[in-house]
């Protein structure tokens, strides 16, 4: 891996060298790695999610070496540099027509992926549910037992390389409509009500407290998210702006799905 590394790296210091056919090697190797699930774009470290820069680098060199080809499938026709993911069978991973798993996607044994789309780079867990016409984006991580609701749009985030990708935590639940983009963490089992929308900027606001707690880009785990709006001073006037309310925490249990089904039942959230 580390030659990998070093010759990656160089390449996307100075893409001339993509004239030497061990550096247009390297790059796919990597891809190949990250579709076998030997390299993730981003792991989980004792003290937080640590980015590997340089597998983003082999992504977006790998577009520039990858040619235009057509591709049917049955009675679909696609015109694109990467091709889809294969030995989905082999893999132990449902995917439901039209659903798209792309090269360089890893999904592990158990997950399934309805008529949604999961992007090069990302990385889905066992026992992890993308529903319909839900998104997981370019380098997005979900953890194991997530489940992404219809709808669900998980950010790609591939430039600048070092930039912290999606990342979903084991057992979240992600309600139908949700938008997380911009590097933002949703942490273990924590719960998103319908529409949520979390940027990078976005005020999440645990409102459980005498006082407000703020965090950003963050969602502590268990939390119970829901939409919600704050007034903000502009020059013009006064207006309400999206925010997102913590309105509670998911019990711990060694019954999750009777966990989550109490957090949504609890706390009234529309999912």
């Amino acid at each position: 891996m580390e030659t990998l590394r070093e010759k990656v790296s160089a390449a996307f210091a100075d893409r001339s060298k993509l004239k030497d056919p061990s550096f247009v090697e390297a790059v796919k190797e990597t891809i190949r790695h990250l579709d076998e699930g030997k390299l993730r774009v981003a792991e989980k470290g004792a003290t937080g999610w640590v980015v590997n820069a340089w597998v983003k680098e082999a992504i977006l060199l790998y577009f520039a070496v990858q040619q235009m080809e057509v591709m049917e499938v049955g009675p679909f026709e696609f015109h694109d540099k990467v091709p889809l993911k294969k030995n989905l069978q082999a893999a132990g991973v449902r995917v439901v027509p039209p659903g798209t798993v792309r090269y360089g996607a890893f999904v592990e044994k158990g997950a399934v992926v309805m008529p949604g789309y999961v992007n090069i780079g990302a990385y889905v867990g066992a026992g992890t549910m993308v529903d319909t016409w839900a998104t997981v984006g370019s380098c997005a991580q979900v953890g194991r037992n997530v489940h992404l609701s219809g709808g669900v749009g998980l950010g790609g985030v591939l430039e600048p390389p070092s930039a912290s990708p999606v990342i979903i935590e084991d057992g979240a639940f992600i309600g139908s409509r949700c938008i997380v983009v911009e590097g933002c963490v949703v942490e273990e089992e924590a719960v998103l009500g319908a529409n949520v929308v979390l940027t990078a900027s976005t005020p999440i606001i645990d409102v459980t407290g005498p006082t407000e707690q703020v965090y950003k880009g963050r969602v502590p785990a268990r939390s119970v998210v829901i939409p919600g709006m704050r007034t903000k001073k502009f020059p013009a006037g006064e207006y309400q702006v999206p925010c997102a309310l913590i309105i509670g925490k998911r019990s711990e249990s060694t019954d999750k799905k009777t966990s989550l089904n109490a957090a949504l039942r609890d706390f009234a959230v529309a999912v």
